[in-house]
C-alpha cells in the first residue's frame, strides 16, 4: 500500500480531473467546440462532413479541474467501408471510457441522425445536451420549445445553449461539466493541451487545408501520411521541423485535382499548412508535400489501421 504524503493529499482534495467525450452527428460543430474550449486549434474544421476521423484529445486545466476533452468522428451510417466502420467504432469505444459526455446538436434541428447518436449513449454516464449555433437561429423565441422537445428524449444532466464559433456561454458549459468529474490529481501537465504528438498534428493540419481548399471537388477518400518527421536545433537556437508528407488519393485522375495548374493548389495547401504548424509548434517548419495514388485504401482494414484509424 502506498501512502500519499500531505502535499499530494492536498493536491487531490477538491481538484477534479476526467475525460469528456464530445459526440454528435457530422457537422454540428464538435471540433469547433473543442478548439474554443481549450483555446487552441487542434481538431480540424471545415464545412465538409466527417472531416474529423480520429479521436482528438484536448486538455483544459483550471485552478480547480482538468478537463480532458475527446473530439470524436461524427457517427454516421451512410458509408460502409472499412474507414467508416473504424470511425464509428471509435465513437462507441470512447463512450465506454469517459466520465461525462457532451451531446452536441444544432439549434432548431433534431432529426433521425441525432436520434441515432443519442441511442448510442450509455445510461450510466452523465450526458450534457449542448445546443450549438444558437446565434444562427433565425427565430430566437423558438429556442425554448426546441429545448423542451429534445429534453424529453433523454435524462440529461444539464442543457447548455452555446455558440462554439463565437465562444458564447462556454464558461457556463465548463461550470456544468466540472462537478461531473471525479476528484483526482491532474493526469497531464498544466501547460499541456493535447496528448497527440507533433507528427500526428502535422497530418491533421494538412488534411484541414485540403478540405478548405478543395471543398466539394475533393473525394471523400483521401488521407495524409507523414513519411518523415525530423527535429533539429538551428545555429541561432531556433527549433526546426523537417516534414515530408504524402497526400493519398484513390484514383489517378484525382491527382491533378489536388495539384492544380502548375502546382498552384498544392503549393497553397502546403504554405497554409506550414504557417499553422509554425504557430502550433512554435518552431520553423520546412514542409514538402506530394500526391500519391493508393487505390482502395479506405476499404482495406490493414491500411486503415496503418494510418491510425483504429
Amino acid at each position: 500500500m502506498i501512502n500519499l504524503n500531505n502535499e499530494e493529499s492536498a493536491a487531490v482534495d477538491g481538484f477534479r480531473c476526467g475525460f469528456v467525450a464530445i459526440v454528435g452527428q457530422p457537422n454540428v460543430g464538435k471540433s469547433t467546440l473543442m478548439n474554443h474550449l481549450i483555446g487552441q486549434k487542434l481538431s480540424i474544421t471545415s464545412r465538409k462532413a466527417q472531416t474529423t476521423r480520429h479521436r482528438i484529445t484536448g486538455i483544459l486545466t483550471s485552478e480547480t479541474a482538468q478537463f480532458v476533452f475527446v473530439d470524436t468522428p461524427g457517427f454516421q451510417k451512410r458509408f460502409r467501408n472499412a474507414l467508416n466502420q473504424a470511425m464509428n467504432r471509435s465513437v462507441t469505444t470512447t463512450l465506454a471510457d469517459v466520465d461525462a459526455i457532451l451531446f452536441v446538436v444544432e439549434a432548431g434541428r433534431f432529426g433521425p441522425a441525432d436520434q441515432a447518436v443519442l441511442e448510442l449513449l450509455p445510461k450510466d454516464r452523465p450526458v450534457i445536451l449542448v445546443i450549438n449555433k444558437v446565434d444562427m437561429l433565425p427565430n430566437k423565441s423558438a429556442l425554448f420549445p426546441f429545448i423542451e422537445e429534445v429534453a424529453q428524449s433523454f435524462n440529461f444532466a444539464a442543457i447548455v445553449p452555446v455558440s462554439a464559433q463565437k465562444g458564447l456561454k462556454l464558461d457556463v458549459l465548463v461550470s456544468a461539466i466540472e462537478p461531473l468529474l471525479p476528484e483526482s490529481v491532474p493526469m497531464f501537465g498544466e501547460d499541456q493541451i493535447t496528448d497527440r504528438n507533433e507528427r500526428f498534428l502535422a497530418s491533421e493540419i494538412i488534411r484541414e487545408k485540403i478540405f478548405r481548399m478543395m471543398g466539394e471537388e475533393l473525394p471523400y477518400v483521401m488521407a495524409v501520411e507523414i513519411e518523415k518527421f525530423e527535429e533539429e536545433t538551428l545555429a541561432d537556437g531556433r527549433e526546426l521541423r523537417r516534414i515530408y508528407a504524402a497526400i493519398l488519393v484513390d484514383r489517378e485522375n484525382q491527382k491533378p485535382i489536388l495539384i492544380g495548374k502548375n502546382g498552384t493548389k498544392l503549393k497553397k495547401i502546403a504554405t497554409d499548412a506550414r504557417i499553422d504548424m509554425e504557430k502550433l509548434f512554435d518552431a520553423k517548419v520546412h514542409l514538402e508535400v506530394w500526391v500519391k495514388v493508393k487505390s482502395g485504401w479506405a476499404d482495406d482494414t490493414r491500411l486503415v489501421r496503418q494510418f491510425g484509424y483504429e
